[in-house]
């Protein structure tokens, strides 16, 4: 009997290794580091040289409609749209042209869509934006006939009646690299943009309707980096120096920032378990502590007005497979947890880290090789996780989330609240599974949850479970939520919804590479 048992005890050791148990308590009324997460707290930044492919020209693009719409019917909100980037600071006004005309510079492995070197445009599409003005020539005039024809757009009866507002406007997009990208000389300083920005701010102030009680209102800073002081290019250098007490410095509602996790800019690889890992995200975010907290002090909102994986339209195999999902996930409520109103993923067409390629594609984004057929519209694994997200925000419009603690270094938890009620809860485990992995070697962990506190309605008996399969952290398709999946021609959701009724005395398992939302019952 004894040498059956020492058979065995290896075997039980490993076994033991692959199912972990975890305990999490969740406060059932939200606690003091609650914040508020808006219905569209998950927006999108497209660059501006090929916005109309988004949008369509004389009909609407169905595919990325429904995209949108998919998220609105979750959240309640439609996400919001900000058309700028690169390319806004290389667009002029043409009235003589009817929609668009482009330049492109030629693809290479690592850019194979890259941006526009120059665009002309005219006829705004009909959606709710955060417009780009273009700084970085530096013309006045070229402001001025923009924001005319803005102002035009937005004041159609049409547009009027849809709901359709201009939020925000952005002047200068990244004038921190303006040295490096050649629109500036070497030693351009945050004073010299202050002075710029109020120039083109002033010239077009009137023209755009921009007021104290406007919805209008400027969006300032769009900086690539920040010093984090009051030298140098940051929220607390354009404080200092006196923006705000300008005439068009007071009409900011907005501070920008801008972030990346790392750069494929020279083809420089990265490890996706590294980019998907939480202490990596979370310390990619609580760098910008100080100017959230210096912006905040102004009363002004704060958001992440560009960001995604890797600068340089993402990593392949990295950007755009199922863990960066999980990456995207964690990325916009740990940005919830720590001030961040709202977080615009950027998208461009062809770009390794989109959510979504709304149109047809010739050649492969991954490396610019021609394809044989074109590829058709589609959504990326990163979409998952905003559908996920506004799920479990709601629609509402007073749910607030705060991040649990969870003692693993791979597994994520936040609850979300409605009034003072806990109502969901996230969770999300970014140890990579990969596609050369044994079935039988993917980890799993039993979730333990207790709660603290006290609420109206009374305690919680039992929680649904919906789960967000990823087959594998470096696959590219396949995924679904709770047994739907997003992969289709239109957009639209297909399948039959799956999910599980578990009492709380029982917890819940967690794969490596899945994610789960938890809906309590009472």
């Amino acid at each position: 009997m004894l040498p059956g048992i020492l058979q065995a005890l290896p075997f039980a050791l490993f076994g033991a290794s692959l199912a972990l148990a975890l305990d999490v308590t969740v406060p059932l009324s939200p606690p003091a580091t609650a914040n508020r997460i808006a219905g569209d707290h998950v927006s999108f930044s497209l660059e501006q040289d090929r916005w109309l492919d988004w949008s369509g020209t004389t009909s609407r693009n169905d595919f990325f409609f429904n995209t949108l719409d998919n998220l609105r019917q979750l959240s309640g909100v439609p996400p919001q749209i900000r058309i700028g980037a690169n390319s806004q600071d290389r667009t002029n006004f043409n009235p003589g042209i009817d929609f668009v005309q482009t330049t492109f510079p030629a693809p290479s492995k690592n850019v194979p869509y890259p941006e526009a070197s120059s665009i002309v445009t005219e006829n705004f599409p009909d959606t709710r934006v955060i417009w780009g003005l273009n700084l970085g020539q530096n013309n006045l005039t070229a402001g001025y006939l923009v924001s005319q024809s803005i102002t035009k757009a937005f004041e159609l009866p049409e547009v009027r009646q849809n709901g359709i507002v201009l939020d925000g406007m952005i002047i200068g997009n990244e004038p921190d690299l303006f040295p490096v990208n050649g629109h500036r000389p070497s030693g351009y300083s945050v004073s010299q943009y202050i002075s710029e920005w109020k120039a083109i701010a002033s010239n077009v102030t009137t023209t755009l309707k921009i007021t104290s009680s406007s919805n209008t209102k400027f969006w300032g800073a769009a900086f690539a980096a920040s010093s984090h002081s009051n030298n140098g290019f940051s929220p607390q250098a354009l404080f200092y120096q006196g923006l705000l007490t300008s005439p068009p410095g007071s009409l900011i509602s907005t501070i920008s920032q801008h972030a990346y996790s790392g750069s494929f800019c020279e083809g420089n690889g990265a490890l996706l378990q590294d980019l998907m890992t939480k202490a990596y995200i979370r310390g990619n975010l609580s760098r910008f502590a100080p100017d959230i907290a210096a912006t905040r002090a102004q009363n002004l909102d704060y958001v992440m007005g560009e960001t995604n994986s890797f600068a340089c339209h993402g990593t392949p195999g990295v950007s755009n497979v199922g863990g960066a999902a999980l990456w995207t996930l964690d990325y916009l409520l740990y940005g919830a947890q720590v001030g961040i109103s709202r977080i615009f993923f950027h998208q461009g067409i062809g770009f390794k880290y989109n959510l979504i390629q709304p149109v047809a594609l010739t050649r492969s984004p991954l490396d610019a090789t021609p394809l044989s057929s074109p590829l058709p519209p589609h959504v990326q694994p990163q979409y998952y996780a905003a559908i996920l997200a506004a799920e479990a925000i709601g629609p509402s419009g007073s749910t607030r989330v705060s991040e649990l603690s969870v003692g693993d270094a791979r597994i994520s938890g936040y609850a979300f609240y409605e009034g003072n009620a806990l109502v969901r809860a996230v969770f999300i485990n970014s140890l990579a599974f990969y596609a050369g992995d044994k079935p039988e070697t993917r980890r799993s962990t039993r979730i333990n949850l207790s709660f603290n506190g006290s609420q109206a309605g009374g305690s919680v008996k039992s929680f649904t479970v919906k789960r967000l399969d990823i087959p594998h952290a470096d696959g590219e398709t396949g995924l679904k939520w709770g047994g739907i999946t997003y992969e289709t021609s239109n957009g639209r959701p297909q399948g039959q919804s799956q999910t599980t009724k578990v009492d709380v005395s029982i917890g819940f398992d967690l794969r490596a590479t899945e994610a789960v939302l938890l809906s309590f019952n009472r």
